[in-house]
């Protein structure tokens, strides 16, 4: 039998005990604060039937959908007319019935529809799983990675965009980041001004364009509109708007200005201003005022689903794309049958809010720690005394571990080093007689004689 070389396929990770705690710290973080505001947490399936995903993201979105080979003799079932004329888009929809998750919004839509007789309207939902796109990886982006969601639907308040700015900007500052900037915009300002400009039909790929200013520039945006169907006459009209700039005040009362012939685009700066006159009643003490609100007409979020506000979160600290982003979406459950039913959610990006705590060093040193504390086994006898005071360590809460063989010192403290445990309780032949322990801090190197319900008392503390 060859031996076969380990390898992860490309844009996937392991994750190591160290990399687990520190990740876990982000959830329960964010959980915390989703919890707070009234959400509750669902899971839904790793994959769904390809026909739930498909039509969702936009056709560069379905390009990135991770397709799963149907089980069985699937070649059996195509007709062979069909393989040999190498229509791959074709000949993928007899072999694949099924697709892994592209994101937690979809699913979400589709549980709703059919749990829809055993929830209550709104019905406030909060999901942290993987999510797969195939997608070319790169730093900070990743094929498998995980997704913090929260949504609400059966609520047409645009409080709830207001309530998630503050979950954005209280759970980011939770974590530590200290200058992020919470952008926003509404579908219906860009519907608005497609529709100055006589091309209502081509709101999808102005949006495309405009969404990756930041990314191809000015010029490069010029470039994909007039591929899209956009005149030099069109452009004209819409780079004053796309280079907005001022306060939101400032940007507001110019947009009103531009679309004033739009009743939609109108529409969409008063749910705007809704939304920034619900963040200043709600700005209390408790906002931390880290982050920044800024009105960014540029943003789009290529997502065909929205249709309201938008949102995404960028951070300041690191060279890093969005940390998170959303909307609202009006109409996706009717794609599933359940019509007129709204919704709004905004997504937490976990694997890129990781490397950016990495980068910023800002991990709580205590969410490097497993094991508080290892008591040391030098022989039998030393063993059998240690067995109850490991137990009492973890009765009393105390994360503990006795090393599982008797072992040269050397070998046991190289343990404690490598998995970073701060305390060593000594157990020896002097020890069992005098019921005073050495108690070793593997920081400083002090040691300590104390008695086991002494040393439960200064980890408990500690």
């Amino acid at each position: 039998m060859s031996v076969i070389k380990p390898s992860l396929a490309k844009g996937t990770r392991d994750f190591t005990p160290v990399e687990m705690v520190k990740r876990n710290f982000i959830y329960d973080t964010i959980k915390t604060v989703f919890k707070k505001y009234g959400y509750a947490e669902i899971q839904t399936p790793s994959f769904e039937n390809l026909s739930t995903l498909t039509g969702k993201y936009g056709d560069e979105g379905d390009k990135l959908i991770f397709k799963i080979l149907n089980s069985g003799d699937y070649l059996g079932k195509i007709d062979e007319q069909l393989l040999t004329t190498r229509n791959s888009q074709l000949a993928t929809s007899k072999l694949s019935e099924k697709a892994l998750r592209y994101d937690l919004t979809v699913p979400f839509a589709r549980y709703v529809v059919m749990h829809q007789n055993e929830i209550t309207l709104p019905f406030k939902r909060f999901q942290v799983q993987p999510v797969w796109r195939a997608d070319r990886p790169q730093k900070g982006r990743y094929r498998e990675f995980y997704q913090c969601d929260v949504d609400v639907v059966g609520s047409e308040s645009l409080l709830n965009e207001a309530e998630f700015i503050l979950i954005y900007d209280e759970a980011l500052s939770k974590l530590g980041l200290k200058d992020f900037t919470i952008k926003i915009n509404n579908r219906k300002i860009l519907s608005g001004i497609a529709e100055i400009i006589g091309k209502p039909d081509l709101i999808i790929d102005m949006t495309v364009a405009i969404d990756k200013l930041d990314k191809i520039g000015l010029d490069g945006v010029s470039k994909e509109l007039l591929e899209r169907g956009f005149t030099e006459v069109d452009l004209e009209k819409l780079r004053p708007v796309i280079l907005l700039e001022g306060t939101n005040e400032e940007k507001l009362a110019s947009l009103k200005s531009v679309l004033s012939a739009s009743e939609i685009g109108l529409k969409g700066i008063a749910e705007i201003e809704q939304v920034f006159e619900y963040v200043n009643l709600l700005n209390s003490s408790l906002i931390t005022h880290r982050s920044k609100l800024e009105l960014d007409i540029t943003l789009a979020r290529g997502l065909n689903y929205y249709t309201g506000c938008i949102f995404e979160v960028k951070t300041n600290e690191v060279a890093m794309g969005s940390i998170g982003g959303g909307g609202r979406y009006d109409d996706l459950t009717g794609m599933f049958g359940l019509k007129g039913l709204t919704g709004v959610g905004v997504s937490f990006g976990a694997d890129r809010i990781y490397d950016v705590l990495e980068e910023l060093n800002l991990f709580p040193a205590s969410s490097e720690v497993g094991t508080k504390v290892l008591i040391s086994n030098f022989d039998a006898e030393a063993e059998k005394y240690a067995l109850p005071i490991l137990q009492q360590f973890r009765n009393a809460g105390i994360s503990a571990e006795l090393y599982p063989a008797s072992a040269k010192l050397k070998k046991q403290m190289a343990y404690a080093d490598a998995k970073k445990i701060p305390y060593v309780v000594l157990i020896g032949g002097d020890e069992i007689a005098s019921g005073e322990l050495t108690f070793k801090n593997m920081e400083t190197g002090e040691q300590k004689k104390l008695s086991a319900s002494a040393i439960l008392e200064l980890l408990l503390k500690g």
